[in-house]
């Protein structure tokens, strides 16, 4: 039996990050510690790095080619050889029925794991997923990322 690591950040706990390449770390430390099956929201402004963090988390799973926003493609299915991801972005969703109507339910139960960006109208769908907000700070090279739940 393995026994998954805890996640690097409890509720109500922050983190500065400096720099693309520590974004990227915290991707790959989530991707060590989050369950098979689980579900991670992901909130912040444009650019504050929800993206960045997505790529280290696939990456660490082993996938190579580009990982790009899913804005408005709204979901994106990355088949790494260490478990399918799903990256969604809801930000231009008006209801989130529609991502049911998407198969959302199908392709969270057959990944890995399951990045929600902008995925406020799901939370009771997902009352376990940790939320995770990342914000801009005035080096722009800095951002700060925060366990809400």
């Amino acid at each position: 039996m393995s026994v998954t690591p805890p996640l690097p950040l409890s509720p109500g706990e922050s983190r500065v990050l400096r720099g693309l390449h520590e974004q990227h770390a915290l991707g790959a430390t989530l991707a060590g510690a989050l369950p098979a099956g689980s579900v991670l929201f992901l909130e912040g402004e444009l650019g504050a790095g929800k993206t960045s963090l997505t790529q280290g988390l696939v990456g660490a799973y082993g996938f190579t080619e580009p990982v790009t926003s899913p804005t408005y493609a709204l979901m994106n299915v990355y088949p790494a050889p260490g478990g399918q991801v799903l990256h969604v972005d809801a930000y231009r969703v008006r209801d989130v029925q529609e991502l049911f109507e998407m198969d959302l339910d199908e392709l969270v139960r057959g990944s890995r794991v399951s990045v929600i960006e902008w995925g406020e109208g799901l939370y009771a769908e997902y009352p376990d997923a940790p939320i995770l907000r990342l914000e801009h700070q005035p080096d722009p090279e800095t951002r700060l990322v925060t366990r809400l739940r």
